[in-house]
C-alpha cells in the first residue's frame, strides 16, 4: 500500500509502542490508586505531563490530558464558554475549523449563544481584520486553527492571538495539524490541543493545553483526575505514548519537515504540470505534507476509488466527514465553484513515505484522471 493520508492519521512507531507496553503490562495499575501498582503507573503519567510540557513551551499543570482533537476543542469551546459566561453570549468561529470546533459552536445556539463563522478569502487564510470585525463587546470565545487539515493552509495565528488577547477574549488554537510539524503557538492562544495518531502517537490520546489565567469549566465530569476538570481512569499507556512521539516529531522536526516537502513539492509540480486542467486549492504558506488539487471533469470520490483499486490511498476531505454527502465546507467557505470543491483530492505525505511512491501514485493519477474524463465525455 503507498499511504498518502497522512493529515488522517499516521502509523504507530515502533520506539513509541515500546514505550507504551510496560504500562500495557507491568505498570498496568489505575494512576489514582494509593498502591504501588498504581504509583507505578502514575510515575509514569507525571512524567510524560512534564515531557510534554516542556515541548509545548507549557507549565505541567496547563497540560491536560484528553482523547484527542475532538475532545480538545469541544472542551475549549464549551468550558471557555461556561466559565465566562458572565461578559456575554457571543463566539467567533473560523469557517474552516474542523467540525469539532463548528458542530460545538453550533450547539451552542441551542443554549441562546449567538455565533459569527468567520469565512477565509480566496487562498483559505482567515485574515486578522475579519476576526477584529467579528468580536462584539459581549464575544467570549474565538477559534482558529494553526493550520487546515484539508488544504494546509497556515493561518495568521499571531496577530490574531494578539487580537483576542488586546480584547480579553479566550482564544482557541487547533494544533492537531501542526504538532510536531511548527513552533508550538503557546504565547499567542489561550488554550491549543494536540492529537497523538497525527504524529505517529496512539490514538485516544490527545492533550489540552489550558493557559495560566485562562478560565475554563470541565466538560467531562467524574473523578479527581487531571485536577478535577477532566473525570476518567488515566490511560497511563496512550499518555505514555503521546509523550514518547511528541517528543520525536518535535526533535526531527526539521529533518521530516526537509524530506517531506521536497516529496510532496515535487509531487505538486508534476501534478500541476503533467495533468492538464487541475488547480492547487490553497495558497501562501502551507504545511509541508500538503497537496490539495482540484481535477477539471472529474469527481473526487471516483479518483479516491481508482487509486484505491491501485493500493494508494488518499483522501477527499477530512476524514472525519468521510461519508458526508455535503462538499468540503472548507473548500466552499473559500469561495470556490461547486466543480472544483467536488473535483478535490487531499494528498498527505508523511516521514515514511519515498521519491518511487510519489512518483508510482502520480502515474496511476494520470492513468484515472484521463479514464474518468473519457467516460464523462
Amino acid at each position: 500500500m503507498i499511504y498518502l493520508d497522512s493529515a488522517a492519521t499516521t502509523p504507530l512507531d515502533e520506539n513509541v509502542l515500546e514505550a507504551m507496553l510496560p504500562y500495557l503490562k507491568e505498570n498496568f495499575g489505575n494512576p489514582s490508586s494509593q498502591h504501588g501498582a498504581g504509583r507505578s503507573a502514575s510515575a509514569g503519567v507525571l512524567a510524560a505531563r512534564d515531557k510534554i510540557a516542556k515541548l509545548t513551551g507549557c507549565k505541567s499543570e496547563e497540560v491536560f490530558f484528553v482523547s484527542g482533537g475532538t475532545e480538545a476543542g469541544n472542551w475549549a469551546l464549551k468550558g471557555a464558554c461556561a466559565a465566562n459566561s458572565e461578559r456575554g453570549r457571543h463566539i467567533v468561529v473560523s469557517a474552516i475549523e474542523h467540525p469539532a470546533l463548528i458542530e460545538s459552536a453550533k450547539d451552542m445556539r441551542k443554549f441562546g449563544w449567538e455565533v459569527s463563522f468567520i469565512n477565509p478569502d480566496k487562498n483559505g487564510v482567515i485574515l486578522p481584520d475579519e476576526i477584529e470585525k467579528a468580536i462584539r463587546d459581549d464575544t467570549v470565545f474565538c477559534a482558529v486553527m494553526h493550520a487546515n487539515n484539508e488544504t494546509g493552509v497556515i493561518q495568521p495565528v499571531s496577530e490574531i492571538g494578539e487580537i483576542c488577547r488586546r480584547r480579553g477574549l479566550f482564544y482557541y488554537c487547533d494544533c492537531v495539524q501542526t504538532a510536531g510539524v511548527l513552533p508550538f503557538p503557546s504565547e499567542h492562544c489561550s488554550a491549543f490541543g494536540i492529537s497523538a495518531h497525527k504524529f505517529y502517537g496512539p490514538k485516544g490520546a490527545g492533550v489540552l493545553c489550558v493557559k495560566e489565567g485562562a478560565k475554563i469549566s470541565r466538560l467531562i465530569s467524574g473523578g479527581k483526575q487531571e485536577r478535577g476538570l477532566r473525570g476518567g481512569t488515566t490511560n497511563a499507556a496512550a499518555v505514555v505514548g503521546c509523550a514518547a512521539a511528541l517528543e520525536n516529531a518535535v526533535l526531527s522536526r526539521e529533518e521530516n519537515n526537509k524530506k517531506i516537502s521536497a516529496l510532496c513539492e515535487r509531487f505538486k509540480n508534476r501534478a500541476l504540470s503533467e495533468i492538464e486542467g487541475t488547480s492547487l486549492n490553497g495558497a501562501g504558506n502551507i504545511l509541508p505534507a500538503t497537496a490539495n488539487i482540484s481535477f477539471d471533469g472529474c469527481d473526487g470520490e471516483n479518483i479516491l476509488f481508482l487509486l484505491d483499486l491501485k493500493g494508494i490511498a488518499v483522501s477527499t476531505g477530512s476524514a472525519c466527514s468521510a461519508g458526508a454527502v455535503t462538499p468540503s465546507h472548507v473548500l466552499t467557505a473559500m469561495g470556490l465553484p461547486a466543480e472544483r470543491v467536488s473535483s478535490a483530492v487531499r494528498f498527505t505525505f508523511g516521514k515514511y513515505n519515498t521519491e518511487e511512491e510519489a512518483d508510482e501514485t502520480l502515474e496511476v493519477l494520470k492513468q484515472s484522471v484521463a479514464k474518468i474524463r473519457s467516460l464523462n465525455i
